[in-house]
């Protein structure tokens, strides 16, 4: 019996008697809003395995049968491949770009001591607050005279700083102690040097994030690669998905299909990083 009655006190009830209710329900309540937000890539992923004949039929969220092969077929029906080297070129240079520079002007603004340091950081910030379409038009006149119309240097270029970037980072590097960079300059090195040899590989969990952001920046962006690509092979994914839409309006089975596709390379983007991610956020919080 004392078996038994041990067993009974320490079982499933038992727990679920000395966890308080207030937990239960927070709980029950981020689960629900989680599967609200899981609900519209639900749909997405179930849509592009339905057949393509939808016409006439109500709205179902698991299809009767898997059609895998609409893959395929939205593959065939638009140049995605050329869509995705576009868009592979495109991220890997914004992101390689904003890494490198925004990590040289974070290193300035957090370590060299220069007259109006602060008013500039002030105004680096000051433009997160200016939306894109203001200086959308003045951006485009700008590569437009330079004669970068449907090339990868106007995809590229314009979006290789941000202010977010030096911003995180400079947040970042105010906490790593200044202890190891007089120690390195006693042992001579130069200001380079040491961001190089000290700051950066110091900076991984921060330079990871301001690549995930950049990534899915550069990877999501719609506005700017349609206003400076007018030719079909210069198209971005999002833009090919866009066409694509306008083509076969009809056929929303292999829009999804396509949409899946371009989906996944952000969520592995994320997935991957995840770590590195919530690691720099803690870390780059430490310090204002």
């Amino acid at each position: 019996m004392s078996a038994v009655t041990a067993r009974l006190e320490h079982g499933p009830g038992a727990l679920l008697r000395r966890v308080p209710w207030s937990k239960l329900l927070i709980h029950l309540v981020l689960l629900s809003g989680a599967f609200v937000m899981v609900v519209p890539f639900l749909w997405m992923v179930t849509l592009s395995l339905k057949p393509l004949e939808l016409t006439n039929q109500p709205p179902y969220l698991f299809p009767s049968t898997f059609e895998f092969a609409n893959y395929s077929r939205a593959w065939d029906a638009a140049p995605f491949a050329r869509y995705y080297l576009n868009s592979i070129v495109m991220t890997g240079g914004i992101v390689v770009g904003q890494v490198i520079f925004s990590s040289l002007a974070a290193y300035a603004f957090a370590r060299l001591h220069f007259p109006g340091r602060d008013v500039l950081f002030m105004l680096f910030l000051g433009t997160m607050m200016v939306p894109f379409h203001v200086i959308l038009i003045p951006s485009y006149l700008i590569v437009d005279r330079l004669g970068w119309i449907d090339s990868y240097t106007a995809l590229i270029v314009p979006r290789m700083v941000s202010a977010f970037g030096i911003f995180l980072l400079r947040q970042y590097y105010q906490g790593i102690p200044r202890e190891l960079d007089e120690a390195a300059m006693i042992d001579g090195a130069s200001r380079l040097g040491i961001w190089w040899r000290i700051i950066v590989p110091l900076s991984g969990p921060g330079l990871a994030t301001l690549g995930i952001f950049a990534f899915m920046f550069a990877w999501n962006d719609f506005l700017w690669p349609l206003v400076v690509t007018n030719d079909p092979d210069m198209r971005t994914v999002q833009l090919g998905l866009a066409m694509f839409q306008g083509r076969y309006g009809t056929q929303w089975t292999l829009l999804m299909a396509g949409t899946v596709t371009a989906t996944l390379p952000t969520l592995l983007v994320f997935l991957l990083s995840q770590r590195w991610f919530i690691q720099s956020v803690a870390q780059s919080g430490l310090k204002g």
